[in-house]
């Protein structure tokens, strides 16, 4: 499945990229991180990778990112891979002509198992849903300080 989502974010270029590279940060705009790991390479370099621990209630899901291509500030591309699913994510980041910032987050899953194919056959409006949740939570973080945290 692919698809992509889309925000403009009411601040420069410069800010969202040291907000969005800032692995600190991601606590206050990706819901439900628990932790996260550098596994191995250099923050932010190509083959870099790092494991994310989320919890959505009682269900915990830990997600391995390497990183593919980082061309700060116009893109920065990874590949994450969880039980079940490989997921392709490719962002560009454009200054509009206002000097805000325009996130374009290209995504491809690929499942791994009969289970996950039979979810994005079921429930792509689900998954887009909460693709553009991050998207939202990173716009509410970057311009108000607004942190889901605690949510």
């Amino acid at each position: 499945m692919k698809y992509t989502s889309q925000i403009i974010v009411n601040i420069p270029i410069e800010e969202f990229i040291e907000k969005f590279d800032n692995h600190d940060n991601m606590k206050h705009w990706q819901r439900g991180l628990d932790s996260f790991e550098h596994i191995s390479g250099d923050p932010g370099e190509i083959g870099t990778k790092m494991k994310l621990n989320y919890s959505f209630g009682k269900r915990k899901i830990s997600l391995f990112e390497t990183v593919t291509k980082n061309s700060f500030p116009h893109e920065y591309h990874m590949h994450y891979d969880a039980k079940g699913m490989h997921t392709i994510q490719h962002n560009y980041f454009k200054q509009t002509i206002e000097g805000h910032t325009k996130w374009i987050c290209k995504c491809e899953l690929i499942p791994t198992t009969f289970n996950m194919r039979l979810m994005i056959l079921l429930a792509p409006k689900s998954i887009k849903k909460q693709s553009m949740a991050y998207l939202n939570d990173f716009k509410n973080f970057a311009e108000k300080g607004t942190s889901v945290a605690h949510a």
